[in-house]
């Protein structure tokens, strides 16, 4: 059935290319005969005629992607209702911006927002005829033409709707794929032919205003600054309104090589840059000759701030945060990071900025104990030197310098570590100065930086379970790896879900345990059946009876294995993961002392479980989402 259906298609369509083509040999025909039999005027007259004919359906034929030699053209609708990726506003429960999502990092402005000497600075040096033509520059292209005929090198002719139209719809990426886009030369007629096309569509759809507006939404200024908000907080720290005429000036200026003249990097090129856009408002009345020449004259100031982003309050509650709104996202048709979206989060700024401060003080504390403890003294070592090398080398072996390195020497693992221990500029952090400069191997490096004291923060309302604080590590810009996510033994604080089971069990805080050594059935790591005994904290055991309020308030680990044992694991199990344990729970002696691992987000959650009387909530990170046009959707 499927055979005789291609077939059929393909004897329809020989039979529709037999058909077009003996109607073009029967109209060339015609059209010979009829040129031959004209006058001289007349055939003048069907020459031009038969070459804006011939234009028109070239036109046509590339904006169908006739045959599919030109490739796809953008949509009516897309061209109508066009998509600008929009980075996404992250609030805290008190209105702070905490940060974005974003791959183009861009918040749209309307044209009330942005200054008029910019609009001036723009259209006198990007487009001078923006205001008279409609989306191609007939008189630019004539021009263009006479230079490469004359000079050999062409202006650039196209218009800034034409501009838009390339940075808005990616018509030389996207859509030009084309079986025409093959041909060397052919593929640059056709991309412009179709910026052509969709320019004036844009021109029919949209005011001058609005297609000024959205080219200085759209397009690049280099350093991740995409659209002039962006650009005007990257470069000089301040509103697309306040911008003063030179800045204006200098980021025009930026728009024929966002590398070249970007004021950072090449500043002099870029100053000379920004005079050039000066003396084209001076042309254009944009500005007197007074004040060209005294702006002219000034130095290139910035306020420079590149965005990251990391940038912004908790760091590593956002990053959690778009874990949980991505398969949100993917659910209800939103994209995170061009989507523009507004989400309001339930972690408090201030409460955020006293557990920072909080860790970090500590933190400092503990390691600087850990420092006066362990000296010169390497904690990863195992009392010989071939041991401490195994760790340093298996950490080597996860960094992107050894994978390079061994790519380069595949059969040479002593280049490798030749090269390893080479000493070069690194940052590392430092509690002092949060980063600084030192000279080290990539193997020293990693001495250097093992030797921190790690740790996570939370804060939850126990009623909603709401998230208030999150702090991750100590510091998000040498280490991203969540801490609060992460899996780790939490220690005596899981006795607590031991002594939750004893009160389900009928035990009362009142009842006594004794507190003595005792040997357990338990299994090695090689799963070999052996003997364990917990040790308590003071190496001693009273071998007294104590009550069970006096053993979990002073954590005593004999009488906590017993009680476990006595009640049952697995009732310990079920009421670990009844509270909010989500991790896997190991059926073993060991497990009443927090041998399993488990993350501080589930431990958080289950402690606030029994604060709010066994009613257990999921940790909630979002309060409400709007679109870029105000519409709650969350």
């Amino acid at each position: 059935m499927k055979t005789y259906f291609v077939k059929s298609l393909l004897e329809k369509l020989v039979d529709l290319l037999r058909f077009v083509c003996h109607e073009i040999a029967r109209f060339w025909r015609w059209y010979k005969r009829t040129y031959k039999q004209a006058r001289w005027y007349a055939k003048t007259g069907i020459v031009m005629a038969s070459l804006v004919a011939l234009f028109l359906i070239y036109l046509l034929m590339v904006d169908i992607n006739f045959l599919w030699l030109f490739g796809k053209s953008p949509s009516l609708e897309a061209i109508a209702h066009p998509k600008q990726d929009a980075a996404s506003i992250v609030y805290s429960s008190d209105g702070v911006v905490m940060g974005r999502y974003y791959r183009e990092n861009r918040i749209p402005v309307t044209y009330e927002e942005i200054s008029p000497m910019m609009i001036k600075a723009l259209v006198a040096t990007e487009d001078e005829r923006f205001y008279e033509h409609f989306g191609i520059d007939f008189e630019g292209v004539a021009a263009a033409v006479k230079d490469m005929v004359a000079e050999g090198d062409a202006r650039g002719a196209s218009t800034i709707t034409q501009q838009l139209v390339k940075n808005m719809f990616k018509t030389r990426t996207e859509y030009s794929t084309g079986l025409m886009g093959y041909i060397p030369g052919v593929r640059l007629c056709v991309m412009k032919t179709k910026e052509w096309i969709t320019a004036v569509k844009l021109e029919m759809f949209f005011s001058k205003q609005e297609i000024l507006t959205m080219y200085l939404n759209t397009v690049d200024f280099g350093s991740n600054a995409y659209g002039i908000r962006t650009a005007a907080q990257t470069y000089f720290s301040t509103t697309p309104d306040k911008l003063t005429t030179e800045q204006c000036a200098t980021l025009v200026g930026m728009l024929k090589a966002t590398t070249t003249y970007n004021p950072r990097l090449h500043p002099e090129a870029s100053r000379q840059r920004r005079n050039v856009v000066l003396h084209n408002l001076y042309q254009k009345n944009g500005i007197t000759k007074a004040e060209y020449d005294s702006l002219s004259a000034l130095p290139l100031v910035l306020k420079y701030h590149a965005t990251k982003p990391g940038d912004g309050i908790a760091p590593y509650f956002r990053q959690a945060l778009a874990e949980e709104l991505n398969e949100w996202c993917k659910e209800n048709g939103y994209d995170l990071y061009g989507d523009g979206l507004k989400i309001y989060t339930t972690l408090d700024s201030k409460m955020q900025k006293y557990a920072e401060e909080a860790v970090a003080e500590k933190m400092e504390q503990v390691q600087r104990n850990f420092n006066a403890d362990w000296g010169n003294e390497n904690p990863w070592h195992d009392r010989s030197e071939e041991g401490q090398d195994r760790f340093v080398e298996n950490l080597a072996k996860k960094t992107d310098a050894y994978k390079r390195l061994s790519a380069r020497f595949p059969n040479d693992p002593d280049s490798v570590m030749r090269y390893l221990n080479m000493p070069h500029r690194v940052k590392v952090f430092d509690y002092e100065l949060g980063t600084k400069d030192m000279y080290l191997s990539t193997m020293d490096s990693i001495r250097y930086m093992t030797r921190f004291m790690h740790c996570a923060f939370l804060a939850m309302e126990p009623a909603t379970g709401d998230i208030k604080a999150w702090v991750g590590d100590i510091d998000f810009d040498h280490w991203e790896y969540d801490k609060a996510t992460a899996e780790r033994q939490p220690g005596s604080t899981f006795k607590m879900f031991v002594y939750a089971a004893a009160m389900e069990a009928g035990l009362g805080p009142c009842d006594d345990r004794v507190d003595e050594y005792r040997q357990y059935d338990a299994f090695d790591a090689g799963h070999n059946p052996i003997k364990w005994a917990p040790r308590n904290s003071t190496g001693v055991y009273t071998g007294a009876p104590m009550s069970l309020k006096h053993a979990f308030s002073n954590s005593v680990n004999s009488v906590a294995v017993a009680v476990a044992e006595e009640v049952g694991m697995q009732r310990v199990i079920d009421v670990a993961k009844r509270l909010g344990i989500r991790s896997p729970l190991q059926n073993t002696p060991a497990l009443a002392l927090g041998s399993s691992d488990v993350t501080l987000l589930d431990m958080v959650n289950s402690y606030c479980t029994i604060m709010n009387g066994g009613r257990r909530n999921v940790p909630s990170f979002v309060t409400r989402i709007e679109d870029k046009d105000g519409n709650v959707v969350y």
